[in-house]
């Protein structure tokens, strides 16, 4: 068949208007494609933070038809029953001298049982102590006794005192509505608060060198305004060091307070921010932020096919790196398929690609291939940042709640008072009762050195 190529110039001519015009109408499809995401998930994407959005989506269909409530076959736990050696009072309560029905006397027939959980009001109470002065015969001097559970000087008890830290830097719990539970002013609260700050300060050098001693570290950091000013609250977390700084810049010479300049052994997992590049050890790039960027990548190009191809094959390989760390596998078994995933991955981004957007994201994971891939050695390193991002997340709603700190002091006591409760919370199954217990004994001898009764944990 054969197919005539002679075209006038004036079909010629329409032929190119058609072919650009398709071209501007392809252009103009994806240019409000990205308007329509942008407008949907917020000014940064995927990474705009859940008080930007101006119009959070409702709930997936699919997820509306599942039933509450416990699963089936779930035995429950039902009211169970209080014992008498379990109870932390018995108290006897009368039916009264008189029939209720008829004024007829009561005889006593037997006592039944009623288990009941109640607690005591959370207030303040004002403690009378009298305290013996006695003089020695033999000297002559006067001894006086010292009022227990309080440190010297303080108007406040120490379980008063702990209670104050807890509810406010661990549980969370407002300053006016702490207030207003204990029937404290707030002057008073602000007084116990920086108190004990002053008294623990020297906890921050302590953690920051246990911090650079740790296997596994990991760093992460948010907005913060202090007094007004913007800033940033920084986390840098290991299993057992959880060390909160309030800085005003979000520079590199913050990690580099924490890590310092010599070279330090272990792993520091972070996202892929500039400021941790320069840090004394290896990195390890979360995983998280990779998938987050390849899902971006997947709903600005949907009609892709290169793009789907790649994303499609590229997400269910991170997302299994991320779980693969949790499955019950014992250690040779995690080993052998760690390296699988990772030579999956490095497969798929050595594959030669057209789409700018593919290469783009494959050349993030070339470049930083040395950042990428100590999980895969080590079990002990999580692929994800999830550490830092769980204990970050009551800073971000403090902050929502607070705005910030309304002082420089302020800042520095929240620096080290959540420094201090959210360690200890690593450390032991009851941080509260060993901060009043350290404070107990600080009350009995106050020379001691403070920050090593609060490491001690032993």
């Amino acid at each position: 068949m054969n197919v005539n190529l002679n075209l006038c110039a004036s079909c010629l001519e329409k032929q190119r208007t058609i072919d650009r015009l398709k071209q501007e109408i392809q252009s103009l499809r994806e240019k409000v494609h990205r308007l329509e995401r942008k407008a949907e998930a917020g000014p940064f994407g995927s990474s705009t933070p859940s008080a930007k959005i101006a119009v959070k989506a409702n709930t997936a269909e699919e997820q509306r038809s599942k039933p509450g409530g416990a699963k089936p076959g779930h035995t429950g736990h039902g009211r169970q029953a209080v014992e008498d050696r379990d109870a932390e009072r018995i108290e006897t309560i009368s039916a009264g001298p008189a029939c209720p029905h008829c004024g007829t006397a009561l005889e006593h027939k037997e006592y039944r049982d009623r288990s009941v959980i109640d607690s005591q009001p959370l207030r303040a109470q004002p403690v009378l102590y009298q305290l013996e002065r006695a003089r020695c015969p033999r000297c002559g001097k006067t001894v006086q006794a010292r009022a227990p559970a309080v440190l010297p000087k303080s108007l406040y008890g120490n379980q008063l005192v702990t209670q104050v830290v807890f509810l406010h830097y661990r549980q969370g719990i407002p300053m006016g509505r702490l207030c207003d539970q204990l029937g404290l002013g707030l002057g008073a609260v602000f007084d116990i608060l920086h108190r004990m700050a002053a008294l623990f300060r020297g906890v921050i050098a302590r953690l920051i060198e246990e911090y650079r001693q740790a296997p596994v570290r990991h760093a992460d950091e948010t907005g913060w305004r202090t007094d007004g000013r913007s800033g940033y609250a920084w986390l840098f977390a290991s299993a057992t060091v959880s060390l909160f700084l309030f800085r005003a810049t979000r520079s590199a010479q913050v990690p580099k307070e924490v890590l310092g300049t010599q070279t330090l052994g272990g792993v520091l997992v972070v996202d892929r921010y500039n400021a941790y590049n320069q840090s004394p050890c290896a990195l390890q790039y979360c995983y998280a932020h990779l998938l987050r960027d390849v899902e971006d990548l997947a709903k600005e190009f949907p009609g892709q096919a290169e793009v789907t191809v790649f994303t499609s094959t590229m997400i269910p390989l991170l997302a299994e790196a991320m779980h693969l760390r949790g499955r019950p596998l014992a250690d040779a078994e995690y080993y052998q398929q760690a390296r699988s995933l990772k030579q999956q991955i490095v497969d798929l981004v050595e594959q030669p690609a057209q789409h700018l957007g593919v290469r783009q994201v494959q050349g993030i994971f070339r470049d930083n291939a040395h950042r990428l891939y100590h999980w895969v050695e080590n079990r002990a390193v999580p692929p994800d940042n999830n550490r830092a991002e769980r204990e970050l997340r009551p800073t971000v709603i403090a902050r929502k709640v607070s705005f910030g700190s309304q002082s420089d002091a302020g800042a520095k006591t929240r620096e080290v008072l959540m420094s201090v409760v959210h360690t200890l919370a690593k450390r032991v199954a009851d941080p509260e009762a060993h901060f009043k217990s350290v404070l107990d004994k600080l009350a009995a001898g106050p020379n001691q050195d403070a920050v090593a009764l609060l490491l001690d944990t032993s």
